[in-house]
């Protein structure tokens, strides 16, 4: 508890000193998402809650808690938290389809020990509960290269007030291939690194390369991976898009009201 205690302290100072009132706002945006998943994970126990609409609803929360709480109500973050749900929501029916099809849902036979003492008679449909873990655990990366994107683009209008709605969506673009490739990278080695241990475990079972690529476990991973790849490429364009046409929009708006 003593280092738990000592960790938040020190990052609560970093953030305070780094960031200002913006860190502190981020510090606390922490506790808020937690109790956010905490409830949604809470609601998800009811078998009459659907754990796709309250994953809808929880990653609108968070969205808004993200954009909006810390970085305050502008045409950025407005444009962001579009360009997010449009996105999320193509994403989740993909995923429900994903994890329907790709009968990952339960749990693999590593667990079979650790849960034979428990009932599975739950009610749950764990279809839907993977399509949930795999939508929360893209949320951040997407509002990431959301924000990203949104204000890059407003810098770039700042700077160039007449370039073109086409050229300005294809800054976006630009901008956007560079982040996907360090995104993607990222969640690749957040893997790696979170299920180091299950890597060595297989090693010391003497799995074969087909059995680690066949096993439920390991293979929920690595489609967790790939759509929330998919979802950095999708808000990608989409972010590119909205704020084209909104900045734009915004433009053409101005002119005619000083004519």
């Amino acid at each position: 508890m003593n280092v738990l205690v000592w960790l938040s302290a020190i990052l609560f100072i970093l953030m305070i000193v780094i960031g200002g009132k913006k860190g502190v706002r981020s510090f606390l945006s922490l506790f808020l998402n937690f109790g956010v998943l905490f409830i949604t994970i809470f609601l998800m126990t009811n078998p009459k809650n659907s754990p796709v609409i309250l994953t809808l609803i929880a990653c609108t929360v968070i969205s808004w808690i993200s954009l909006f709480f810390i970085n305050e109500m502008s045409s950025k973050t407005m444009t962001a938290f579009i360009s997010t749900m449009i996105t999320i929501v193509v994403l989740l029916l993909f995923i429900v389809f994903v994890t329907e099809k790709s009968m990952i849902r339960g749990f693999g036979e590593e667990s079979t020990e650790e849960i034979s003492i428990f009932s599975l008679y739950i009610g749950v449909n764990f279809a839907q509960i993977g399509a949930s873990v795999i939508i929360m655990s893209t949320i951040g990366a997407i509002l990431d290269v959301a924000i990203s994107i949104a204000t890059s683009m407003h810098e770039i209008l700042h700077h160039n007030p007449a370039i073109s709605r086409k050229k300005l969506f294809t800054s976006g673009l630009s901008i956007g291939k560079d982040i996907l490739g360090t995104d993607t990278n990222t969640l690749f080695y957040a893997f790696f690194g979170g299920y180091l241990s299950l890597l060595i475990w297989f090693k010391d079972l003497s799995y074969s390369i087909g059995e680690i690529l066949n096993s439920k476990v390991f293979a929920t991973e690595i489609i967790m991976i790939f759509c929330a790849g998919i979802g950095i490429a999708l808000i990608i364009p989409i972010t590119s898009s909205v704020n084209a046409y909104y900045l734009t929009k915004k433009r053409e708006k101005t002119e005619n009201a000083s004519q």
